[in-house]
């Protein structure tokens, strides 16, 4: 028990696993409202966004494919809203884009802090101040006395 607590000096708790399901929610309903936004915008009603009493609220009905979902009716008139399909499309685009995103970024993620990381890995400028041709340069004389020594 003790000897786990040394190599292992936080444990795996509920935190950072529900911190991580927040922001991948959150990504997915700003998703689907960006891609409302994207298909209003090419639509011709510029740009429209929910105000944060809807942005919840509204998924549904723009998921169904209701480009005026969450909008008041002020921001931007009917007529020139994005049909049902272009709104489907839209959201279906954006939404695999932000997919490939958090996939990306949790490799990323992963690769650096996950349970699979390299750990004690120089970088490419540490080795080379460490190892490389510059350092056995500036360091010949110890390297190699008898052909790099002082000379007399």
């Amino acid at each position: 028990m003790q000897g786990e607590r040394r190599r292992n000096p936080y444990p795996f708790t509920w935190e950072i696993p529900l911190a991580v399901l927040v922001a991948v929610v959150l990504l997915a309903v700003l998703g689907v409202h960006a891609g409302r936004a994207a298909a209003n915008l090419v639509a011709g009603a510029g740009l429209t966004l929910p105000p944060r009493a809807e942005l919840f609220t509204s998924v549904v009905a723009v998921m169904r494919g209701d480009a005026g979902a969450g909008l008041t009716g002020a921001q931007v008139p009917a007529a020139r809203l994005a049909g049902a399909v272009a709104v489907k499309v839209w959201v279906a685009v954006v939404e695999t884009l932000l997919l490939a995103l958090m996939l990306w970024a949790g490799k990323v993620g992963l690769d650096r802090w996950g349970p699979g990381r390299i750990q004690g890995m120089a970088t490419r400028e540490e080795a080379e101040r460490l190892l490389g041709r510059s350092r056995l340069r500036r360091m010949s004389a110890v390297v190699r006395p008898d052909l790099y020594g002082r000379r007399r």
